[in-house]
Formats: structure tokens, C-alpha cells, sequence
């Protein structure tokens, strides 16, 4: 018969086992393996890219170190078309997406947002003609009249730019990706594009190398404008799933915690330079 210290001893350890096994965190080690999908957008390099069926891009490098580090979960990341992520969203049969920016006026389906992943800054870069017909330093006013590309769902102008589409001051014309919307500024069918200052200047890059443009030739010489904002991607989770993912809160909460430690220790600012070194 086992002594009352034992006896003791013992019940105490299978409480304190019955307490972990109900926490969160233990019960989020049992739940190994969860299968879990992230959407990345397939045509926003190079920051997020489809390369040959993969993800591909600087936040599929963060994002993918990020959820290695995670415990419980399997993840696959899948590149999609951004219109076709975004509508994974607000159906709530998307889990989450990267890189949306913050915006729940116009993405009320977006919600939570992750630890803001990369800084971008967004420009309008116009054919040089258009700027030299006038002096582009107010945006949108100063742009008023023109057709401006951009990429089929984004939501980058600002609500100022939205309202002048709404009152007709100026058009918009979307296509796929970035380097649809450069061939179609090269060739006069647009005015003007808006992105990413990287994301634009990489792939005009990436074309002329590939002899795709030739500027000063068949195709516009190209400038940039000006800088319209500042803006922040991150990894957008759907607001409609209810309750579909009973993970989610705990996914939410590892991955935060992963994203500030790699923000905090400088890994974030080396994964992107040396990103950018060799792309």
C-alpha cells in the first residue's frame, strides 16, 4: 500500500497533469499537425509571386521562417490570384492571406490582421510625357483627367482617389498584375500605374532583361511621379469563417509572437536585404 506521501504526491502530479492537459497551449501541442493553408498573392512580385506553381517573393520568405517556428500546425502556403485570395476571404472559406494592407473599411471580411511584415511605400509612375505636360505634385488633383492603372483588387489611392473615380475625374483601368499594367503604360493604353515603388521598379527590370521592354523604342520612357503613401502588408485572416477554424486564435497568437521576435532581433530587415541582394 503506498504511504500517504505517495498517495499525496501522486494526486497532486495527476491534477497538475488534468490542469495542462486542459490549457490552451497543451492543448494546442496535442492538436499536432493541424493542416492549415495561407493564400499568398501570385502576381505582386517580388514581393509575393507565383514561380512556377510555388510561392515565391520576400514575404514568402517571412511568412514561410515564420510558420516553421510554429508548433501544432503543418502549413502549406498557396499562391492564388489576389481578386480570387481576397474572395477566399469573404466567403470565409480562406483561412488567411498575404499581403493585404490594414483596411477594414473596404475589407470588412479581413479581420484579424497579423504584426505588420514589410514596410512598402506606393508611387504613381507615369510616362514621361504625361509629366511634362504638367506639374504632378498633388495626388489626385494633378492627375485628374487621366486613366491610372493598378492591380485588379487593390485598394491603393486612398479614399480621396476613390472619390475621384466615383465623380469621374479621372478612370482606372486594372490587369492581373504588375508587369500587365508596366506593358500597358509602356504602350499608351494607360497614363499612369500606382504600387509599390519596389515591386514596380524589380519588375521593369525583370521585362527589360527579358527584352519584353524597350524603352525609348516600342515602349514609353517611364518616371515616377510622386509617393502617394506609406503603407504596411500583412497576413489578413477571414472574419467570416464562423468558427469554421477553431484554431485561429492560437495560430493568431504564435504567429505574432514568432513575427515580433524576428522584428525585434533584426532577422526581418537581413531576410530582406539579402532578399533583395540576390533578386
Amino acid at each position: 500500500m503506498a504511504s500517504p506521501a505517495h498517495t499525496s504526491l501522486a494526486l497532486i502530479l495527476a491534477l497538475a497533469g488534468a490542469v495542462l492537459a486542459g490549457s490552451p497551449a497543451t492543448a494546442a501541442a496535442q492538436a499536432a499537425d493541424i493542416p492549415v493553408t495561407l493564400y499568398a498573392d501570385a502576381g505582386y512580385p517580388p514581393y509575393s509571386y507565383d514561380k512556377q506553381g510555388k510561392p515565391a517573393g520576400l514575404y514568402y520568405e517571412i511568412v514561410s521562417t515564420a510558420v516553421k517556428r510554429m508548433h501544432g500546425y503543418k502549413v502549406e502556403i498557396q499562391p492564388v490570384p489576389w481578386k480570387r485570395g481576397m474572395s477566399l476571404l469573404k466567403s470565409g472559406s480562406g483561412f488567411a492571406l498575404y499581403p493585404p494592407y490594414h483596411n477594414t473599411h473596404d475589407e470588412p471580411w479581413t479581420w484579424p490582421y497579423s504584426l505588420p511584415l514589410y514596410e512598402e511605400k506606393v508611387i504613381a509612375i507615369c510616362r514621361k510625357d504625361v509629366l511634362a505636360a504638367k506639374a504632378r505634385k498633388r495626388w489626385p488633383e494633378d492627375f485628374y483627367g487621366l486613366t491610372i492603372g493598378n492591380n485588379a483588387g487593390f485598394i491603393v489611392g486612398g479614399e480621396s482617389f476613390e472619390a475621384a473615380i466615383r465623380d469621374g475625374h479621372l478612370k482606372v483601368e486594372e490587369a492581373r498584375d504588375v508587369a500587365t499594367n508596366l506593358l500597358k503604360l509602356g504602350m499608351r493604353r494607360i497614363d499612369c500605374y500606382i504600387n509599390d515603388r519596389i515591386a514596380i521598379q524589380w519588375t521593369l527590370k525583370q521585362l527589360k532583361a527579358e527584352g519584353r521592354y524597350d524603352e525609348g523604342h516600342s515602349h514609353a520612357e517611364l518616371a515616377e511621379a510622386l509617393v502617394i503613401a506609406t503603407e504596411q502588408g500583412f497576413l489578413g485572416y477571414t472574419e467570416r469563417d464562423n468558427g469554421r477554424y477553431s484554431y485561429k486564435t492560437d495560430f493568431v497568437k504564435q504567429f505574432d509572437s514568432i513575427i515580433y521576435q524576428m522584428k525585434r532581433s533584426g532577422e526581418i530587415d537581413t531576410i530582406a536585404r539579402n532578399f533583395f541582394k540576390t533578386h
